[in-house]
């Protein structure tokens, strides 16, 4: 690595990803539960994503009233 490293034609916040974004973050999931979902999915005419991420978010206020 060299002892100094020019910054000057560098910008800031390029990989920034603001807080309001929607995000995409790969997950590993078990085949039978992506069939299962993406079946359902298809079903209600809705995106796999959308299907995931409503059934995640029941999960959690689930979590948290039981807590």
């Amino acid at each position: 690595m060299p002892v100094e490293i020019d910054f000057g034609k560098a910008t800031r916040g390029r990989h920034h990803i603001a807080a309001e974004a929607t995000v995409f973050l790969p997950a590993s999931i078990e085949k039978s539960v992506w069939e299962y979902f993406s079946e359902k999915a298809e079903r209600k005419g809705v995106g796999l994503a959308e299907l995931l991420s409503d059934v995640l978010k029941r999960d959690i206020e689930i979590n948290e009233a039981l807590k």
